[in-house]
């Protein structure tokens, strides 16, 4: 279960660097990129949750 914390906080945090890196030089590509990413690792909001 950790391996996969890890993985999704440092895709996220990937993702979070893209955009700012992005946003700073202008890129709409790579800005796009990383948001992609972090939308990627997020879960669905709209799933309900199983108790």
């Amino acid at each position: 279960m950790t391996d996969r914390v890890k993985s999704t906080s440092a895709t996220e945090a990937k993702g979070s660097v893209k955009e700012a890196i992005g946003k700073l030089t202008g890129d709409a590509r790579v800005e796009a990129e990383g948001k992609a990413q972090k939308r990627q690792v997020q879960p669905s909001k709209a799933a309900p949750r199983s108790k």
